[in-house]
């Protein structure tokens, strides 16, 4: 399997730390990491987060953080696909 993140992913996710390091980058560093980390873990294991709110998707909640990671497995083509992060707070789907 390969993770591949999709453009709104990217966006969201960058949003989100861009956020958290205008008040404390080391904590903002910190968390992408955690992202990264666990997100890379779908590579071996890409039906380890919940089953996702929206059909079709799966949610993988980023411990340590405020973060839910919302993702397709698409075993034909041997990927992962990141759709969005969000923080805990957000409504999804909206």
């Amino acid at each position: 399997m390969k993770v591949v993140w999709l453009p709104a992913a990217i966006a969201n996710r960058d949003a989100l730390i861009e956020y958290i390091a205008q008040e404390n980058l080391r904590a903002a560093i910190k968390q992408d990491e955690s992202i990264e980390k666990q997100t890379d873990q779908l590579v071996e294991h890409p039906e380890m987060g919940r089953l996702g709110r929206k059909r079709g998707t799966r949610e993988l909640v980023i411990s340590q953080t405020n973060f839910v990671v919302v993702y397709r497995v698409k075993p034909k083509e041997k990927r992962v696909e990141i759709w969005r992060v969000l923080h805990t707070s957000q409504a999804w789907p909206a």
